[in-house]
């Protein structure tokens, strides 16, 4: 005979809604499930395939050994509740191509999304992975027109982790040692810091010549074409998926960690009104603070440029969507 000790208490998991089930997003909802963070929201307009993989991740519970529910869907209704809210829908990269090619599809995609997802729940906070991201991260801030802690842009969590793996291949150190900084757009016109970047509190500029650095940035710039040409038939996803789950735990479990995320400025390092990546903080309600870092002319220049290419991409994604017909 069991004995109940108190009144029952419903106990209420967090939810990841992910918006997309491709490589990046399935990838995404593995790494969440497999760290115990939230229950999984996994929606994608295609019919049955959500579904799908849903249940081969539930299935895999057993041998994993972790807990949270994973549900496939076709309907936004189905994501009511969710804490946090990841848009990764669009079409991919294919050799040749550049993120800015895909804006016209990958726009009308990521504002639907983002007022649907919104529109279930209000209260989430919502992380877009859609190239170009930068500018897609702009138009769902506008479509959703939520408070911009509550918005924000992977990007640099992925452009540092790149910066990262090439300077611990360089020295032969692992990367746990190594902490990479990236500031700017998620393109080729980002900025990464050497001075800024470490090995266990050395910067790297002590540490390599000035053409190995230049070596090294310019192959974190090229990071995702690199990965696109090797392939041909897609893009990178593993790391992807890894860069936004970092984020998706802090924020779910209110860690507070500085990262480098895509957020609205608004006269930090003296911009206004655009999306680029800069340290931020990310507890549960979504970017706490932005830290503002002391940067040299060359460095302010560069990424008020890249602020300005983002700038221009708006201005075109704005055009397309108010086409008529769009």
């Amino acid at each position: 005979m069991t004995y109940s000790l108190s009144s029952p208490i419903l106990c209420h998991s967090p939810r990841i809604t992910i918006i997309g089930a491709g490589r990046v997003g399935s990838t995404l909802a593995q790494r969440i499930a497999e760290k115990n963070l939230a229950d999984v929201v996994l929606l994608d307009i295609v019919e049955g395939m959500p579904q799908g993989l849903a249940l081969d991740l539930m299935e895999a519970r057993g041998i994993e050994l972790y807990n949270r529910l994973i549900i496939g869907t076709n309907n936004y209704a189905d994501t009511s509740g969710s804490n946090v809210v990841v848009i990764t829908a669009g079409i991919p990269r294919k050799p040749g191509m550049s993120r800015d090619d895909l804006l016209l599809t990958n726009a009308k995609i990521v504002v639907d999304a983002a007022k649907n997802a919104i529109a279930h729940s209000p209260d989430a906070v919502l992380i877009v992975v859609t190239n170009p991201l930068d500018v897609m991260t702009y138009l769902a801030w506008q479509a959703t027109d939520l408070p911009r802690g509550r918005i924000m842009g992977m990007a640099a969590v992925l452009d540092s982790a790149r910066f990262q793996t090439f300077i611990a291949m360089e020295l032969g150190i692992s990367p746990a040692d190594i902490n990479a900084m990236v500031l700017g757009t998620h393109g080729d016109l980002m900025v990464p810091l050497p001075r800024y970047s470490t090995v266990n509190g050395i910067p790297i500029t002590e540490l390599l010549d000035a053409s190995t650095i230049e070596r090294l940035v310019q192959r974190t710039r090229n990071g995702g074409s690199e990965i696109v040409e090797l392939m041909k038939t897609g893009g990178a996803f593993f790391a992807p998926a890894s860069a936004t789950c970092k984020m998706v735990e802090s924020i779910i479990l209110n860690e507070s960690r500085l990262l480098p995320v895509a957020a609205y400025l608004q006269g930090e390092y003296g911009l206004e009104d655009v999306f680029v990546g800069v340290p931020c903080r990310l507890g549960c309600g979504g970017i706490e603070s932005i830290l503002e870092l002391r940067l040299s002319d060359e460095e302010t220049n560069a990424l008020h440029a890249c602020a300005e290419a983002v700038r221009k991409s708006i201005d075109k994604a704005q055009e397309i969507l108010l086409l008529p017909g769009s």
